[in-house]
Order: structure tokens, then C-alpha cells, then sequence
């Protein structure tokens, strides 16, 4: 059974950092791209970090260029979000998802597998 587990959410005050770690299990996804989105209330769930298969190419979307690096850790399975200076409007849930192919992609229907959330919220 394919388990994806997000961690390292939190409060924190604007202006500060958190590392988001994202933990898979029940089989190998080194040969798969992994992503990041997001969701705040009443709002749809959007992207914001892709990473390749290789870890080779990433992908961001505006908001977050420039404040968050997407990485990851083929041998741990394991994906990780730092996100720098945060800001009150990137309080949402954040979620790690599994693309369906090598390619990092920002349309979440192109994702087949998706953890369970970790909610971040930021403090003005």
C-alpha cells in the first residue's frame, strides 16, 4: 500500500523558514517526479514545487520563486520543501503528491498518489 507522509508544518511568524518533509513508502519512487501544493480554506488546491525524477529539473510557481527549494532524497524516499520567508498568504495545508510519470507537472489531476497534509500558518 502506497503511504505518503508530510511533516514539518507549523506556526511560524512572517519572515521565517520551515522545512516540509514528505516520507513515501509501499514501493520505489525514484522513477517518479514528486510535487507540492497547497490548500487554503475555501480556496481550490494549487501547486507550488515539482521536482524530476533525477532531481535534475524543477518547477515553482510565482509565488513561490525565489523563497522556496524543492529537493529530494532517492535512497530516503523522501521529499523535502524548504520554504524561507514566509509570508501570512502561504497559510494553507500543504500536501506531497506523486506524479504519474518522471516529469513534475503543476496540474494536480496529473498526480496519482497524495499524503495526507501538514498544515503551515504564518503569523503576521
Amino acid at each position: 500500500q502506497v503511504q505518503l507522509v508530510e511533516s514539518g508544518g507549523g506556526l511560524v511568524q512572517a519572515g521565517g523558514s520551515l522545512r516540509l518533509s514528505c516520507a513515501a513508502s509501499g514501493r520505489t519512487f525514484s522513477s517518479y517526479a514528486m510535487g507540492w501544493f497547497r490548500q487554503a480554506p475555501g480556496k481550490e488546491r494549487e501547486f507550488v514545487a515539482g521536482i524530476s525524477w533525477s532531481g535534475g529539473s524543477t518547477n515553482y510557481a510565482d509565488s513561490a520563486k525565489g523563497r522556496f527549494t524543492i529537493s529530494r532524497d532517492n535512497a530516503k524516499n523522501t521529499v523535502y520543501l524548504q520554504m524561507n520567508n514566509l509570508k501570512p498568504e502561504d497559510t494553507a495545508v500543504y500536501y506531497c503528491a506523486v506524479s504519474r510519470d518522471g516529469y513534475s507537472y503543476s496540474i494536480k489531476g496529473l498526480y496519482n498518489y497524495w499524503g495526507q497534509g501538514t498544515q503551515v500558518t504564518v503569523s503576521s
